[in-house]
């Protein structure tokens, strides 16, 4: 009974059984105004092995600018989750936003297609 309790719970297809709340700490609502579409890089400022697991990882993502959408997708967390966390790391002045242009029409459709084929590709 000892092994098991020290192994982290994992279901082989979908992968470690956690809730996302535990990822942000039960937190709800970033602290940064973070749209799917903005824009997040790493700023060098803090490196992954100095932060939580989860920091760490997201932050890992933001070597490149990489999309608040791009980085949900590969974290596999909902979109909110993943915008506490970046709020957390803008916070520690380890990443960097650029929010999308408030002149783009983020209900156009091109603008969705072309975030649905940017997904798609990075999965």
């Amino acid at each position: 009974m000892g092994d098991s309790a020290d192994r982290p719970l994992l279901d082989d297809e979908a992968g470690p059984l956690v809730r996302p709340y535990m990822a942000s700490g039960g937190r709800t609502a970033p602290s940064a105004a973070l749209d799917l579409l903005t824009l997040v890089w790493a700023t060098g400022r803090l490196g992954p092995t100095q932060l939580e697991a989860e920091l760490g990882e997201v932050l890992l993502l933001c070597r490149e600018p990489i999309s608040v959408a791009d980085v949900a997708a590969h974290m596999r967390l909902p979109a909110m989750v993943v915008k506490v966390l970046l709020s957390d790391l803008i916070e520690l002045g380890a990443v960097g936003l650029l929010s999308p242009d408030p002149a783009v029409d983020t209900t156009d459709r091109s603008v969705l297609e072309a975030l649905l084929n940017g997904l798609q590709r990075r999965l």
